[in-house]
């Protein structure tokens, strides 16, 4: 089947599809047994292989451009011949556990973290130790770790990483006398006074789902600390106690100046209420730029980290990582290997910036000399980082992220109520069967 068709299947059951949507819904067993079995990776020839196939989900204009680059670069240089299959980003993390035990391409997209570390833990993905002794030296230990399977062995090779925070709009800030937080008191003190000044405070979207665990990792790292946060995503911390409802507390202190329909918005949709001046700031990872095609607007954004609470002052930043993975058949072709190798490099991840300018490339000796004063404050942020978080999917068990937490967050949204007992319950089970 080709790509396109491939596409316009993803598109079944979902017509707002969305760039970091996460497991929110799903289509058809039928539907899904059909996107596994058509992909074109069943026939890739194996070892010595000049040809290989790739699966993406970055289906967005600007990501899905920026691999098209990368792909073009790969084959000027090799000589390989790469073939792409995007399907919509929804569909492609719905059903990865469908379409990996079908007939996956050889390479596709995927994140750092535990939901790396859970399809290799389940054979799904095939280690990647001989790309890494070739790239190894152009990743920092903590991100040579991100890239480890639980047995040692790697699996990942990171393209970039983003850090979440709030962005907004350098001119209104100014028109109005803004300035910018650094305790929780003073974010509610302004979000009040966006709100008598006519705006939306904070631009908030969850329509699809997952915007609303990146406020609640923030919120229970700055309240508990990230030891806390990432012990609780583990299910070492039980989720029916004070400190997480302490997490909750201190959130509906911001429900009230939240986009009030949230739950019918897109993020896409929310970074247009920003972007017209509409909305005073808005907490999602910097990807929230693409979404600027003015470059005035664009020129226009700056960033701050989220507020100190009452834990470890702004050290934690969520700043998740991106890149790619081989199929356990993608393993054999020497094709794959080397599309991965070269994303690890300078080079390809240069191509790639080349488009994407929303996201920070993971390399030494990458080019940077394309970094705008945006970029530096970005890539700062994470450099003086004490911690660093993945987001809630990608370092809790991916079933306590879709059936767990996005119901339970989006009620709270609606209600302002939370049952971290049944919390607590569901978490217990799900883990357990590990």
């Amino acid at each position: 089947m080709t790509s396109e068709k491939l596409g316009a299947l993803a598109q079944i059951g979902n017509s707002n599809l969305n760039r970091r949507a996460l497991l929110s819904g799903g289509m058809g067993v039928a539907a899904i047994s059909m996107l596994a079995a058509c992909s074109p990776g069943g026939s890739t020839p194996a070892s010595g292989s000049k040809t290989t196939t790739f699966g993406s989900g970055s289906s967005d204009d600007v990501p899905k451009r920026a691999y098209a680059a990368v792909v073009e670069a790969f084959q000027k240089k090799s000589g390989d011949t790469v073939k792409t299959n995007t399907v919509a980003h929804n569909d492609f993390q719905n059903n990865i556990n469908t379409y990996l035990q079908g007939s996956p391409d050889d390479s596709f997209t995927w994140f750092a973290g535990y939901r790396m570390r859970y399809y290799a833990g389940k054979g799904l993905a095939a280690p990647i130790d001989d790309v890494w002794d070739k790239i190894g030296d152009n990743f920092s230990e903590g991100l040579a770790k991100a890239s480890t399977g639980d047995d040692g062995k790697k699996y990942f090779v990171p393209n970039y990483n983003y850090p979440w925070g709030f962005f907004y709009r350098k001119s209104v800030w100014a028109a109005k006398g803004y300035t910018v937080p650094t305790k929780f008191d003073d974010l509610i003190t302004l979000s009040k006074q966006m709100q008598a000044d006519g705006l939306v405070p904070i631009a908030f979207a969850d329509k699809d789902g997952w915007p609303a665990m990146g406020t609640f990792d923030y919120i229970n790292m700055r309240t508990n600390g990230y030891k806390f946060h990432m012990d609780l995503t583990a299910h070492k911390e039980s989720w029916d106690q004070k400190k997480v409802k302490d997490v909750f507390d201190n959130w509906k202190q911001l429900l009230p100046y939240q986009s009030p329909n949230a739950l019918g918005l897109t993020w896409q949709e929310a970074a247009q209420l920003l972007g017209e001046g509409k909305a005073g700031m808005y907490l999602l990872g910097s990807f929230v730029t693409q979404q600027f095609t003015d470059a005035a607007v664009l020129a226009d954004i700056d960033f701050f980290p989220f507020p100190e609470i009452a834990m470890e002052g702004m050290t934690a930043v969520e700043a998740p990582i991106d890149g790619l993975m081989l199929s356990k058949k993608g393993g054999t072709n020497a094709a794959a290997k080397a599309f991965l190798s070269f994303l690890g490099t300078p080079a390809g991840q240069e191509a790639y910036f080349s488009v994407d300018k929303s996201n920070l490339m993971t390399a030494k000796g990458a080019d940077t000399s394309g970094y705008n004063e945006f970029n530096k404050k970005l890539a700062d942020v994470i450099g003086n980082a004490k911690s660093i978080s993945q987001f809630f999917d990608r370092d809790a068990l991916p079933a306590m992220a879709n059936n767990v937490m996005i119901p339970a967050l989006q009620g709270f949204l609606k209600d302002g109520t939370i049952d971290t007992a049944n919390l607590e319950a569901q978490a217990k089970a799900l883990y357990a069967a590990q």
